[in-house]
């Protein structure tokens, strides 16, 4: 299991809107948007403002974990962490 946290939610902020993005490479997935995880990670993931939870991590997913928070008006936040899984696939 792993935690990743989204240090950029401000509680203070009214009903921010909230988006999860994979980065792996050039990739980028966006995974979490408008209140929602996609497939296949809502069998896996509980959300939280603060936190997202995977319940069991793969080799594959390695990568970058960035989450983009919108507040009122043009308020932006972004933070992103680098998730390293070791070990069996």
């Amino acid at each position: 299991a792993a935690d990743i946290p989204c240090s950029a939610y401000r509680s203070s902020w009214n009903n921010p809107r909230i988006e999860w993005k994979f980065q792996k490479g050039s990739s980028l997935v966006l995974f979490y948007y408008g209140g929602e995880l996609t497939e296949p990670y809502k069998n896996r993931v509980q959300f939280s403002p603060t936190t997202i939870h995977f319940n069991t991590v793969t080799r594959a997913d390695t990568g970058k974990y960035i989450c983009e928070v919108v507040g009122d008006g043009s308020h932006i936040a972004k933070s992103e962490v680098n998730l390293i899984v070791q070990g069996a696939a």
